[in-house]
């Protein structure tokens, strides 16, 4: 009878697990893509509007959409990228964790690889909500003429309450992500599909003829209009992104089942409309729905913007914290807004530069049509990025030859370098702005892993082996030397990134108190190249001698590195110690520049800026606040 119930009931939850997925994955992963034809087809039409747009260009147009979302989303990353997974996470970030594990002689090639491809998506993450954001809201215009003005500072108050609620957490309002965004592209499918009758010669757009006929016959104004094209699929990187929080059966799914034909039947139903209706071309999207319809569909069209931005803001803050776990930026400030959900969290850091950097762009741009030429660089560099890094992915963790490997990608990324190309002519129009702020972050994340591996490589110059010193330290007790520190009650913690070399502030410590605790932890703390570590594999306990034990700590870059609960599972390995006797001992290196040391001037600065970003090590290990002790060093670098 139990038997019979756990079968019946198993299938159910399950399904009922699936159908939540599926659900949020509707909201989040599809929200950017999602908004995309809000302005996609009105920037790709532009720069025919002086000639007057001819069928041809139309249906070549439409045709371009749908087959670079079949291609791109569908083949690349729902089907192929979906399953390219580092333990369940996907992301630039996870497939570079992956690869660095795997292929050891390529590795400084994916390493700026996969800090271009990161730079880029933050980028990405600014010009998202400024453009979907304006987009939206300019839709008002066609409800009154007068609401122009609004625009800019309703798009920034908009923006000032999204990144305000950051730090609230999303648990709450992520619960109707998916039921709005279910109905956005439910709205979207419907006012397509009563447009498509307007003149159904645009169903030729199925046929991929007709985009290799654009594409060969359209000429320079061809190329322009392939940047405006790839707009269709910005929000794809958010597919792989995403992996780790719905998993590839409820993304593959919601695509195919809904995101999919939604989009097309919009994209064939704004193509009709042109093609019946000509003055439409100012904002086919909106004037596809009838007069009393419209403001509604402004407000449906705010909210899935608004749902976007969070989306993208969300997909920085895990890449945010996936970088400071590899080693890519300082240890920032992550607080979790949800006890249940890891993937909630809020990076107060990011949020400000990411606030600052889309107001700039919105009062610095003033309109979507100006903004929408700087978009398809970030998002068609970052494409590239994870093409070549998915060849890698294909020879050395699938195994495919080199030749195999290129027949399968060379295609998508010959389509995706010319639509590259097309967006690389914007440069002088806005273009240079992602491209600024990706060399920008680069050389940020390049500086900081640059110079912790320069200052690692001095200190440890100067390093005393540990084994000797615990040797030597516990003879002299025993011997009762004169010199031998006072042995007090407790036990001492003191953290070190070098476990066989004795940390520095434990000499310290031995040098100006002259005590020793009864009990000495050396404890390490690693980073594994995968998304979470089992607790059955978290610790790891090492007897040195009788007062001193190594202790390694083990957490996945997605794991919330929380030692004080780690070291819970001591007690269960037989180290008894309290928590509320313990001091953890840590050493608080002030930097200081040092000419002809290895780093060029300007590296050192930023470096030693980046530094005094970095949050103290006791908030980011979570240790308690009232059991820490700070030993002060100087360090030139």
């Amino acid at each position: 009878m139990t038997t019979s119930h756990v079968t019946t009931a198993g299938p159910q939850s399950e399904r009922r697990r699936f159908l939540v997925l599926l659900l949020g994955s509707i909201g989040v992963v599809y929200g950017d893509i999602g908004t995309s034809p809000l302005y996609a087809f009105r920037e790709a039409l532009r720069p025919f509007t002086a000639n007057g747009v001819q069928q041809e260009h139309v249906i070549g147009l439409i045709s371009l959409m749908i087959w670079t979302l079949t291609i791109i989303v569908t083949f690349k990353y729902v089907l192929f990228l979906l399953r390219a997974d580092n333990d369940g996470e996907g992301g630039t970030l996870s497939l570079l964790a992956l690869l660095m594990k795997k292929a050891g002689s390529y590795m400084p090639v994916l390493f700026f690889a996969g800090l271009i491809g990161s730079a880029l998506f933050i980028g990405d993450a600014m010009i998202t909500p400024a453009l979907s954001v304006m987009s939206a809201l300019e839709g008002m215009k066609l409800v009154t003429p007068a609401f122009s003005a609004y625009v800019l500072p309703l798009s920034a108050a908009i923006m000032v309450g999204l990144f305000a609620v950051q730090s609230k957490g999303t648990a709450a309002v992520s619960k109707f992500f998916g039921p709005i965004t279910v109905v956005w592209f439910l709205a979207m499918a419907w006012g397509g599909l009563i447009h498509i009758g307007d003149d159904w010669t645009i169903l030729e757009a199925v046929n991929p003829i007709n985009a290799l006929w654009f594409i060969t016959h359209a000429g320079w104004a061809g190329l322009v209009v392939l940047g405006a094209v790839f707009l269709t699929v910005t929000g794809a990187e958010a597919l792989y992104a995403d992996l780790g929080h719905f998993g590839r059966k409820p993304i593959s799914a919601a695509w195919f089942i809904l995101v999919f034909p939604a989009l097309g039947l919009n994209y064939l139903g704004q193509g009709a409309l042109v093609l019946s209706h000509p003055s439409t071309i100012e904002n086919p999207f909106f004037m596809l729905y009838p007069e009393w319809a419209l403001l509604p569909m402004v407000i449906l069209a705010t909210m899935a913007t608004v749902i976007a931005s969070q989306a993208v803001i969300t997909g920085a803050f895990s890449l945010a914290r996936q970088a400071v776990h590899l080693g890519f930026l300082p240890r920032l400030m992550i607080k979790f807004t949800s006890e249940t959900n890891t993937g909630q969290i809020y990076v107060p850091a990011v949020n400000l530069i990411l606030f600052i950097g889309v107001i700039v762009l919105i009062f610095s741009f003033g309109d979507s049509e100006s903004l929408a030429t700087a978009y398809g660089i970030s998002v068609t560099g970052a494409m590239v990025v994870t093409t070549l890094m998915a060849f890698q992915f294909l020879r050395t963790v699938r195994g495919f030859s080199t030749l195999t490997a290129a027949a399968f990608l060379l295609p998508l990324l010959l389509i995706e370098t010319v639509f590259l190309g097309a967006n690389l002519i914007k440069i002088h129009d806005g273009g240079w702005v992602p491209v600024a702020l990706a060399i920008v972050i680069m050389l940020v994340m390049w500086t900081w892993t640059k110079g912790s591996k320069h200052l690692r490589e001095k200190i440890s110059r100067s390093d005393v082996p540990l084994a000797t010193f615990v040797a030597s330290l516990e003879g002299s007790i025993d011997r009762a030397s004169p010199n031998a520190p006072v042995i007090v009650p407790g036990t001492a913690v003191f953290l070190t990134s070098v476990p066989d070399k004795t940390p520095s502030v434990l000499l310290h410590n031995l040098k100006h108190n002259h005590v020793l605790h009864e009990q000495n932890v050396i404890l390490t703390i690693w980073t594994q190249d995968k998304p979470y570590v089992a607790d059955r594999d978290r610790v790891e306990m090492r007897k040195l001698s009788k007062r001193f034990v190594r202790i390694d700590i083990t957490f996945g870059f997605m794991d919330e590195p929380n030692v004080a609960k780690a070291l819970l599972l001591c007690k269960k390995a037989g180290f008894k110690f309290e928590i509320m006797q313990t001091s953890f001992y840590l050493g608080r290196r002030n930097l200081i520049e040092s000419p002809n040391t290895g780093l060029p001037r300007w590296q050192e600065k930023l470096y030693i800026a980046l530094a005094g970003f970095g949050i103290d090590p006791s908030a980011y290990f979570k240790l308690p606040p009232n059991r820490v002790v700070e030993l002060g060093e100087q360090v030139s670098i």
